[in-house]
């Protein structure tokens, strides 16, 4: 199963902090990643966004259908994001919506074996693809 995990774009500072929106940086970030990304995910692919208004919108910038989920807002542990997509059993690739540190956190238990901080910029997209015993990861960063 490939699993591509997607930091949502430059977002605006604010309280409460789910209702963020991007900004028009962040804006231009999400059409720019999601036409790459658009030209290479399979047309089966099942989109999962964070309910936070900043994923919601990243997420949209792809113009393909996506279910929102709870176990991907901010706060998450890796555990949950890997429950939400069925890790490693998914039949078709699962694209993530999300938020630091979780998804660092996930990147980092599947390719190190244990859920450290790893470093995702926002806009930044890390595909991992093959199973919890073999995975390969493919890094594109469009943040500034």
């Amino acid at each position: 199963m490939d699993l591509i995990l997607w930091r949502h774009c430059d977002a605006a500072p604010g309280v409460p902090d789910e209702l963020r929106p991007l900004t028009p940086l962040g804006l231009a970030q999400a059409a720019r990643i999601a036409q790459w990304l658009d030209a290479r995910l399979p047309a089966d692919c099942t989109i999962v966004a964070s309910p936070a208004l900043r994923a919601q919108q990243t997420a949209h910038s792809l113009r393909r259908a996506f279910a929102t989920d709870e176990r991907l807002a901010t706060g998450t542990t890796a555990d949950d994001v890997l429950a939400a997509v069925d890790w490693p059993d998914a039949r078709t690739a699962v694209l993530v919506v999300g938020h630091q540190p979780t998804l660092g956190q996930v990147a980092s238990l599947l390719l190190d074996g244990e859920p450290l901080d790893r470093a995702l910029r926002t806009g930044e997209v890390l595909w991992l693809r093959g199973g919890a015993a073999a995975t390969v990861s493919l890094v594109l960063s469009n943040a500034p």
